[in-house]
């Protein structure tokens, strides 16, 4: 009876996912509407696309069960930090501006912005080369937060979840694209919501509900490097290591400003609602999905066992699967679904990312220079390479398994690192600095992925910094965060450096900002009886709100 539970919900969830997907098929005819859903996709699932592909397994396995261990309790922050700095403060700053300019400039990828807003294909190959590279580690590691789990939960090998997982969304992704993503990602999304909170309630009474919880794991004891011994760290506000957990809080929020699978949700908002509704339901629900991962994995130590290294034995990816193993079988089959959830409605956005840069921005400036390929044919290759990163994927994912080298937040931390750092600061200066030149958006590429590859192979190598620095910026986590600080701080000093060129041509890209548009009176007063009442401050990144000219209403 208990396996038929767990299989029920799996074979609804499969349906509906798969239901969604040919429901979604007549909308995926053309290359707007397979890659952005014609950009008229409305709040809630915008704000659900963006909270799902941020959130995936590896959230809930590998970073909660990696720093709720090391940095207890004080892991919330991660969550916090995601929720507000990665959700809050992305909408509003990247969010409407993003939509405009990518309108104006007519660009569907990221690599397209770059080429048209900094007038040049040769950014536009690059950066669509790095997104080939780096995506398909990242995406390698989403099927890695399920081996323990479906392992503990159903007995099934994990070669065969991973054929599963990557059938499915293969399906659904194919057939309908971005429109099936965003209805699935809300779907997906709604799991994840409803089965954080049962877990979390289900864990905390295990060991007598939260207080007694909380109270446990304030015995656990850390020592320093001078011997002395404190209990009570992994209750404490900022945990036992605050710089390291600095690190993980700014790539984790900040990074997402440079991913272009999140990005590229702005370039889809179909209006000014969808802009501030999307922005509360995004950021509500990173609170929840987020902030409750890491307060999960903040208890992970009272469930593992410590080794003579200080790690959980049988490793980071263990401990939340060790939290969870002793559920009832409802909730087991819950946290399946959710982990499900996650790692599919991340994985669906980051292979249809992949394949329409490869398509558009590397396969025909490249390879069709003479004539660009029809609408059809980009259809047809943009769906060949989804086909291909799934397999690609789903391939080094089994075979990392079987020979593990890198956990799975190690994994993720070199490709989040290598995009963020790369992109993060190019992209946002220019959507702001109408002078930023090309030279420091090359910058921020070599700067990127060389800090990000110099981390990987210092790892890979086992080499040991006596220097502390060196050493702190050797992890993953931290030379992301390096390369994205660096970027931030390199490109408005070249930017100050460089001569300005094509002054009239920067302006006619910035002239989206400034269009005008009728609004209605609750968002501007109307002058009235000859009296002059200033219009309400035209918010300068708004096309939508924009700048009114005064109204003089006539006495009949």
């Amino acid at each position: 009876m208990d396996m038929f539970i767990k299989i029920l919900f799996l074979v609804v969830f499969f349906a509906v996912m798969i239901g969604v997907g040919i429901y979604c098929r007549k909308q995926a005819t053309n290359v707007n509407g397979f890659v952005l859903g014609n950009r008229s996709v409305g709040p809630w699932l915008t704000a659900f696309a963006f909270g799902t592909s941020y959130f995936s397994a590896v959230i809930f396995v590998g970073y909660a069960g990696q720093f709720g261990w090391r940095f207890g309790l004080a892991s919330t922050w991660i969550g916090l930090g995601n929720a507000f700095i990665g959700s809050l403060l992305a909408w509003n700053i990247l969010g409407r501006r993003t939509r405009v300019m990518t309108q104006h400039l007519d660009s569907a990828t990221m690599p397209d912005f770059f080429a048209k807003r900094f007038d040049s294909k040769a950014l536009k190959i690059a950066a669509a080369v790095i997104i080939f590279i780096f995506l398909i580690p990242y995406t390698a590691s989403l099927y890695n937060g399920l081996s323990r789990l479906f392992e503990m939960a159903f007995g099934i090998p994990y070669t065969y979840c991973v054929i599963a997982m990557a059938a499915l969304t293969g399906v659904y992704v194919v057939l309908g694209g971005y429109m099936a993503t965003a209805i699935n990602d809300f779907i997906q999304g709604i799991i994840m919501l409803v089965g954080i909170v049962a877990v979390i309630a289900a864990v905390m009474q295990v060991n007598g509900g939260l207080t007694e919880t909380i109270a446990k794991l304030s015995q656990e004891s850390v020592t320093t490097a001078g011997g002395n011994t404190f209990n009570g760290v992994y209750t404490s506000f900022f945990g036992p290591d605050i710089f390291a957990l600095i690190g993980v809080v700014i790539l984790t929020s900040l990074g997402t400003w440079g991913l272009p699978q999140m990005v590229q949700k702005f370039y889809a908002i179909k209006s000014e609602k969808s802009i501030s509704t999307g922005t509360i339901v995004s950021t509500i629900f990173a609170i929840i999905v987020a902030g409750g991962c890491y307060f999960l994995g903040g208890f992970g130590r009272l469930f593992g066992e410590a080794g003579a290294d200080g790690k959980p034995v049988g490793g980071y990816d263990s401990v939340i699967p060790s939290m969870l193993e002793n559920l009832s079988p409802v909730l087991i089959g819950i946290v399946v679904i959710l982990v499900l959830s996650a790692s599919m409605s991340t994985l669906s956005s980051l292979v249809l990312t992949s394949s329409s840069v490869l398509t558009m921005d590397f396969i025909d400036p490249v390879f069709c220079a003479k004539k660009s390929m029809g609408e059809k044919k980009k259809l047809l290759w943009m769906r060949v390479f989804i086909v291909f990163f799934i397999v690609v994927s789903a391939v080094i994912a089994i075979v990392q398994a079987q020979s593990p080298v890198m956990f799975i937040s190690q994994m993720m931390g070199v490709s989040w690192g290598a995009l963020a750092g790369a992109f993060l600061a190019p992209f946002l200066y220019g959507l702001y600095m109408k002078r930023v030149p090309k030279i420091a958006v090359w910058v921020n590429f070599v700067v990127g992925i060389g800090i990000s590859l110099a981390s990987f192979i210092c790892n890979m190598s086992g080499v040991k910094f006596d220097n502390a620095v060196l050493e702190y910026f050797k992890s993953p986590i931290n030379a992301g965060m390096l390369a994205m600080l660096l970027g931030l701080i390199l490109t408005p000093i070249i930017t100050l450096i460089a001569p300005a060129k094509d002054k009239e041509r920067q302006e006619s890209i910035f002239s989206c900002y400034n269009k005008k548009v009728t609004v209605s009176s609750k968002q501007s007063i109307i002058e009235e009886e000859g009296e002059t009442v200033p219009a309400a401050p035209a918010n300068e990144q708004n096309a939508h709100t924009a700048k009114r000219a005064k109204n003089t209403k006539k006495r009949k």
